[in-house]
């Protein structure tokens, strides 16, 4: 089937904000965009703005009678729908072209040179900020990204003359095999998705097997010390970066008064005093990442040094709702234990003298069952810990696996509490609250507003 020849997209899972990029994509390439997401969300509410047919009922009757039409349609799914969904079902049956978002990644993106970033974490952060320094520059780009841009308020961007495409790998399903990336950075390779790939050995086998995906001549730039061996095609150039170490690095790092300025260090032109546009100290690392995957592009020296300061960083990603003297608070996707001893470390250290409370809402049964230890020994970074019930997603109850496996193993002396989601905002009502941050890829996301306005009164 070719992408530019069928009339209607239909997407499964619509809502998501991998998918939700696809579907701003075929609106902008005027195709008729229908599809189904499980929950109502202030993203599906800004698709159907922008044109899509979006309902929230697993119903065959609810899909458009255009979308029907298997020459002219084109359906696309999420891996976390389930087998047995009903329309899923219905378009398997009657012999629909049925693609997965990654395969639709990857056509789109054979025509282009494909900047991309893989790794367990940091990949949404530093996707968008090479997406933000290319698209700042003379170069231009296209960009599928893994978050919402706080800078161009949309997970899309588009370019009619840019044959630039910069683009989050995600390992869950094996997603990232589909693409043939020009150049790609390599964040993190700690375990994740075990409920997919079974062992920490098939883990990173999958990775050794996207490097060899990457185009001859092409460029790989993996964070220093990971475990790795790539496995890459003949004249791909192999790079290392990390804060202080690697062929890309940082020198000279200053922090004080709420900034952050370093020199960064580079095989292709050192940067004096670069400023972090959004001050968080991970996030020099994401800094340099997406830096060399500019300069790799042809981005000027001197258009990187005005576009970082000038980045207003990825809703969700260490996302400031409430920054005021006495009272702050945040938001964070951070669902791994990784990402949240990451996470906690960093406001800890920009609050060094506030008492930190840290809503957790656990993403995945199988997540929480392989990694509960982990995840108490982050979260015990905190003064205080609220945890909320596991986030399902796309799986099923497992016997014995809650919320409470992490809270019994969190640090003697920490103030703990479990707490239904639904009876967060009563318990947030009794605190004193200094410093806030919630953490989870789940829904909790849903409820900032309404602790906002709790926090504000």
């Amino acid at each position: 089937m070719n992408i530019n020849t069928i009339k209607s997209v239909y997407f499964i899972g619509a809502g998501g904000i991998g998918m939700s990029a696809l579907v701003r994509y075929f609106l902008s390439k005027g195709k008729e965009v229908a599809g189904y997401d499980r929950t109502q969300s202030e993203l599906t509410e800004e698709l159907i703005k922008e044109g899509a047919n979006i309902h929230y009922e697993e119903n065959i009757s609810l899909i458009p009678d255009s979308c029907k039409i298997k020459k002219d349609t084109l359906v696309i799914f999420t891996p976390a729908i389930p087998q047995t969904h009903k329309e899923f079902t219905y378009f398997k049956e009657n012999g629909f072209e049925i693609l997965k978002r990654a395969q639709v990644l990857g056509m789109i993106t054979t025509t282009e040179k494909g900047l991309c970033v893989a790794g367990t974490h940091g990949k949404t952060t530093t996707s968008t900020l090479t997406a933000h320094l290319l698209h700042q520059s003379h170069i231009g780009c296209n960009a599928f990204l893994g978050g919402i841009s706080k800078n161009y308020k949309t997970n899309l961007l588009l370019s009619e003359t840019s044959n630039y495409v910069v683009i989050e790998a995600d390992e869950f399903d094996r997603s990232f095999h589909w693409l043939t990336p020009f150049a790609t950075v390599i964040t993190a390779t700690d375990s994740d998705h075990l409920d997919i790939y079974g062992t920490r050995e098939a883990y990173l086998e999958s990775f050794n097997k996207y490097t060899s995906l990457i185009c001859r001549g092409g460029y790989l730039i993996a964070k220093k010390g990971i475990d790795l061996s790539p496995a890459v095609q003949e004249g791909v150039k192999i790079y290392s970066y990390g804060i202080t170490d690697g062929d890309f690095k940082a020198e000279n790092i200053r922090i004080g008064n709420g900034k952050i300025v370093f020199d960064f260090i580079s095989p292709f032109g050192n940067i004096n005093d670069i400023k972090l546009g959004v001050p968080v100290y991970v996030n020099i690392e994401n800094g340099i990442a997406a830096m060399a995957l500019a300069q790799i592009a042809g981005v000027s020296n001197e258009e990187i040094k005005n576009a970082m300061p000038t980045f207003s960083g990825v809703d969700r990603r260490f996302d400031f709702k409430i920054k005021e003297d006495n009272l702050v608070f945040l938001s964070d996707y951070a669902h791994h234990p990784a990402e949240i001893r990451q996470s906690i470390s960093s406001i800890k250290a920009l609050y060094p003298d506030k008492k930190v409370t840290a809503v957790f809402q656990p993403h995945l049964y199988t997540r929480t069952r392989d990694f509960y230890k982990e995840f108490a020994e982050s979260l015990s970074l905190a003064d205080e810990i609220i945890l909320l019930d596991i986030y399902p997603a796309r799986e099923l109850p497992i016997e014995g696996v809650t919320s409470k496996l992490i809270y019994d193993n969190i640090q003697e002396g920490k103030v703990k509490t479990l707490c239904k989601k639904e009876e967060l905002l009563d318990l947030l009502k009794k605190k004193e609250i200094e410093v806030l941050i919630t953490l989870g890829a789940g829904d909790i996301d849903n409820m900032v507003p309404q602790i906002y306005n709790i926090l504000k009164k």
